[in-house]
């Protein structure tokens, strides 16, 4: 190589990196031409996107019910969310709501929204949850709907609440579909479960000091599930996207959802630690709701079970039993590559895990006559 060559490649190196320097600096003043814009656009974000109304109000609790599309099917379809974040996550945006692909396909669709808990209602109990407020529900379509069945959809802590409902009330419930919801808590897959031992939590401890649940302590438990992904690579991808809109308008919607969470009343939040984390009873045949004790071999309607395979929060492991539980002979499986809240708003679920969900209800559901 000659001294010529050598001095051509130097200079071709030099422009390649001031090119890369120039573009860099013009993508960085365009991300701060966004920041004073950052602020209004997190304030502006809509809670819930499809068209909906409130059809019963009982306390705290509202029922939702979707006005969109043409109803199809007898039996209505009832979502039933956890008590810790606001339940609108199952609707976050046109394109990535859950509800949407059941109201749409022609299911009668409502979701309850559990309300925000006062200090005076800390002594509410799973059975206050389970055999009152879901049950006076699950009645209210019934009469409504002239129907003596209905379909549920629970996700999360949602879902384990309605495994024990359908194991309480199976005569009210025609199809059961649990989202990511915990009812084996025997192994150590997940970090909760570590947290969460007797020798470690002194639930009764915080439930005493606090009453019902911060808010701020269930969101920073949440977050250090993943604390790379949520304290830093995160801020790094917003500030590179900065000027990317479509992506800011998905980012505030989940991150405004994200930072809604709600107190849990301390009598639910200390049943559900000590029977299901700490003494997993649910599998056992001996978890108390009430005078009740569940026991899920008394479910026997078809059952569907979603799980993630990436979830942090219900490892697939938590979820897995539940189909050799329940005495039901239609059982299916459904596990998507994604997390825990991928499961409702991620691309992959909206393509593949939701019209394959509303395809098995549909088989097993009945037309309204022509």
């Amino acid at each position: 190589m000659n001294a010529e060559t050598e001095t051509n490649g130097a200079a071709q190196a030099w422009t390649e990196w001031c090119g890369r320097i120039i573009d860099e600096t013009g993508a960085n003043l365009r991300r701060f031409a966004q920041l004073p814009l950052l602020w209004q656009r997190s304030q502006n974000v809509r809670k819930g996107a499809s068209k909906s109304e409130i059809v019963y109000e009982h306390g705290r609790l509202k029922l939702l019910h979707y006005t969109d599309g043409a109803r199809r099917f007898r039996t209505p379809q009832l979502f039933v969310f956890a008590l810790v974040n606001r339940p609108y996550i199952l609707d976050l945006k046109p394109g990535k709501s859950v509800v949407e692909h059941f109201f749409q396909s022609g299911f009668d669709t409502y979701l309850i929204d559990w309300g925000i808990p006062t200090d005076a209602e800390r002594h509410l109990t799973l059975d206050d949850y389970i055999n009152g407020s879901l049950l006076n529900v699950v009645e209210y379509l019934r009469e409504r709907c002239q129907v003596p069945q209905v379909n549920i959809l629970g996700y999360c802590m949602g879902g384990t609440m309605s495994a024990m409902f359908t194991a309480l009330h199976q005569k009210l419930v025609k199809n059961l579909a649990l989202l990511a919801a915990g009812i084996d808590f025997s192994g150590d897959d997940g970090l909760l479960q570590r947290w969460t031992k007797p020798e470690y939590f002194d639930v009764d401890g915080l439930v005493e000091a606090f009453g019902n649940i911060p808010p701020t302590f269930l969101q920073s438990s949440f977050l250090l599930l993943k604390p790379v992904q949520n304290f830093l690579e995160k801020p790094i991808n917003l500030w590179e996207r900065l000027d990317d809109e479509k992506f800011l308008d998905e980012y505030f919607a989940m991150e405004t959802w994200l930072q809604d969470n709600i107190p849990v009343p301390g009598a639910v939040f200390s049943e559900f630690v000590k029977y299901l984390y700490q003494q997993n009873r649910l599998v056992k045949g001996e978890m108390p709701v009430g005078r009740h004790v569940v026991n899920l071999r008394n479910i026997t309607c078809p059952v569907l079970n979603i799980m993630a395979r990436k979830d942090d929060l219900v490892p697939c492991s938590q979820s897995l039993p539940f189909n050799d539980l329940v005495a039901s002979t239609d059982r299916k499986m459904l596990r998507l590559d994604a997390g825990h809240i991928g499961l409702a708003v991620g691309s992959r679920a909206q393509k593949e895990l939701w019209p394959a969900a509303v395809q098995w209800l549909t088989e097993r559901s009945e037309g309204l006559p022509a």
